[in-house]
């Protein structure tokens, strides 16, 4: 059930370009650039015959979160909200 539901929320984002839309203003705050030095310092501390990719998404998936300005959290629920508003019923 989890899985089927996290496939369908992927398809809503993919369909109403919202993945376009939340790449665009990510990249525009500088949030990607963030991550990307994030990453960097994960691999310079641990060293990199002993990072994973694994370890990299468990040690930036946190921050990744925390940086994303709100501004860009709005935008995107009010786009869905008024998507669903459109088309209920």
């Amino acid at each position: 059930f989890y899985w089927h539901c996290v496939q369908q929320h992927a398809r809503f984002i993919e369909r109403f370009g919202l993945k376009e839309l939340l790449r665009a203003k990510l990249t525009e705050c500088g949030w990607r650039d963030q991550l990307k030095a994030h990453c960097k310092d994960v691999i310079k501390e641990k060293g990199l015959e002993h990072v994973t990719v694994e370890d990299l998404v468990v040690e930036i998936t946190p921050k990744g979160r925390v940086l994303v300005p709100d501004s860009v959290k709005k935008e995107l629920l009010q786009r869905i909200r008024a998507f669903l508003a459109q088309h209920a019923t």
